[in-house]
């Protein structure tokens, strides 16, 4: 699965009706300015196409959508639980001074008792929060990206403070 080329905009929670309806869990800020007609969804490592006949947003996070040739509720019921995704090229450009989170890949994470952790190798979005991965000691260490734990971003110097809790990096270098 190669997700560079496409960008996550949520999962489908659950069937909706006997028509293979789905109720999807959106979590892309501003998904209603893009327009698309189809969607890609996550089954098994692999990005399968799937046409959309109709979208309707629902309140924020929530909408239902319908997809071409997925008419039943046991064809619909195999999507439920998958995550949901665009193409790249359709997501938003960003404008300079937006900065987010998801920006922060590649810059040098410092934790105030372990000193520096090491780059930012990737940012992942679950539905609850961020999760950040840095190699550290040769073991691959996540931790989430929100208020508790940072501290402070250094945009220009590519650097985020941290604060992680106690006994986190034990965890990843026990194992």
């Amino acid at each position: 699965m190669k997700t560079e080329e496409h960008f996550r905009i949520g999962s489908v929670l659950k069937t909706k009706g006997l028509k293979g309806e789905l109720q999807i869990y959106v979590d892309f800020d501003g998904i209603e300015a893009i327009k698309f007609n189809a969607v890609f969804i996550d089954i098994a490592g692999k990005m399968i196409p799937y046409f959309v006949s109709s979208i309707k947003y629902l309140q924020k996070n929530n909408a239902y959508l319908n997809l071409e040739d997925v008419d039943t509720i046991e064809k619909a019921s195999t999507l439920v639980k998958r995550d949901i995704y665009l193409p790249a090229k359709l997501k938003p450009k960003k404008k300079k001074n937006e900065f987010t989170l998801n920006d922060v890949e590649g810059f040098i994470a410092i934790d105030e008792t372990h000193g520096e952790l090491g780059e930012i190798l990737s940012v992942q979005e679950y539905p609850q929060q961020l999760i950040a991965t840095v190699k550290y000691k040769n073991k691959e260490v996540l931790f989430p990206l929100n208020l508790e734990i940072i501290k402070g971003i250094d945009v220009e110097g590519g650097e985020i403070y941290i604060d992680l809790p106690e006994g986190l990096l034990d965890i990843y270098l026990e194992g």
